[in-house]
């Protein structure tokens, strides 16, 4: 689905589902990696976007220097745990464990406190729920995901197309999977955005 059901989007009212101020947020899931983040922060550098980074523990162990770049760049960084594993087929400890576990890892190499999650697939249940509360992380959802993971940039387009909205969350990926078509994805986002007459948001403001 391009946007979560509004009855799942009701029961869970703590999560973040749109942006609060009716800017547009863009976000990435999965990376830091080699073959897309280095092309997506220079696309948000030339048109000064700030966005949400959900890291993967494994990937800024690997690319610590593109870590820093998002850092260095004004963005936030956000945790997607630290293997990227489905938090409704883990127990609780195991779940503990896959958060902060990345949280760990992140401040003790940038020195950086988290305070956004995204479950990895977008899959979640009570539990999550509770154990974020916990954990005083805020859930950061969407209300339109460009599927731009199947590299089909018609499929990109047709989600912006027919359901960019002026509290949209965006969600992107910086993988593999999307690297080739990352570019024109964004730059066909950012046209869209603002022959929409709609504006970017800080993360900050449009997560209140």
């Amino acid at each position: 689905m391009y946007s979560p059901p509004i009855l799942v989007q009701k029961i869970f009212p703590d999560f973040s589902w749109k942006a609060s101020n009716n800017k547009i947020l863009l976000t990435f899931d999965d990376g830091p990696t080699e073959t897309a983040t280095l092309k997506i922060l220079d696309i948000l550098k030339l048109n000064n976007i700030k966005a949400v980074f959900f890291c993967v523990g494994n990937n800024i162990n690997r690319y610590p220097e593109l870590t820093s770049r998002i850092i260095e760049d004004g963005h936030t960084i956000a945790n997607h745990t630290m293997n990227h594993k489905s938090l409704t087929k883990m127990n609780r400890e195991e779940s503990i464990k896959e958060i902060i576990s990345f949280n760990n890892l992140i401040k003790k190499k940038f020195d950086y406190d988290v305070k956004y999650f995204r479950p990895p697939y977008g899959k979640f249940n009570f539990k999550t729920n509770r154990l974020l509360n916990k954990l005083n992380l805020k859930c950061v959802m969407w209300n339109l995901l460009t599927y731009d993971f199947e590299n089909d940039i018609q499929k990109v387009k047709h989600s912006i197309n027919k359901y960019l909205r002026k509290n949209s969350v965006i969600v992107f990926h910086d993988s593999l999977k999307c690297s080739n078509i990352i570019e024109e994805s964004l730059n066909f986002t950012i046209k869209q955005v603002s022959k929409c007459g709609y504006e970017f948001g800080e993360p900050e403001n449009c997560l209140k």
